[in-house]
């Protein structure tokens, strides 16, 4: 028998540290400036104008590793995570850099705020994430079962303390 596990012990915690490493490590390279904008742009030559794309692209190439890291060991990144990356291209969606956002709203005129869905567009590949602006996350569907099944519990002692048809004399 094994040794037990202690209240902080995370398992796979080598692959949750690469993920982590590999999501930093892409966001300070993506955050990095793309270089000089004077008019010296145009007398350097293109190996100098090289570093800043190359950047990028590892920036999209360490998104991909972490991206099949997870899937591989099954791990559920967080949505949080999952908002800032564009799902086509692996480019992380940088607000005024890599990605622009915006408020739509389709409903007939405009006239339903709850209806208000923020699109956010990535430069690079033009995909397009929408998430609703006001709406509560829903909880996963296991977690919605065992709510369901306690409300039912719980309506059901209600009604045998009050002396409904189950109660007994």
């Amino acid at each position: 028998m094994g040794k037990p596990k202690g209240p902080g012990s995370v398992p796979n915690r080598p692959v949750y540290s690469r993920i982590s490493y590999l999501y930093q490590a892409a966001t300070y390279l993506a955050s990095q400036p793309t270089g000089n904008t004077d008019d010296t742009v145009a007398t350097q030559d293109k190996e100098a104008l090289c570093p800043s794309q190359s950047e990028h692209g590892l920036s999209r190439r360490f998104i991909t590793d972490l991206r099949s890291a997870s899937l591989k060991s099954q791990i559920r990144l967080s949505p949080a995570i999952k908002h800032t990356i564009c799902k086509s291209c692996d480019s992380l969606l940088i607000e005024g850099e890599t990605s622009s956002s915006s408020i739509e709203n389709k409903s007939k005129g405009g006239k339903k705020p709850w209806a208000d869905v923020l699109v956010i567009s990535c430069h690079a590949c033009g995909g397009v994430k929408r998430f609703p602006v006001h709406a509560p996350r829903q909880k996963r569907r296991t977690s919605r079962a065992a709510d369901s099944r306690r409300e039912k519990n719980e309506r059901l002692e209600g009604s045998n303390l009050k002396g409904g048809p189950l109660a007994v004399v």
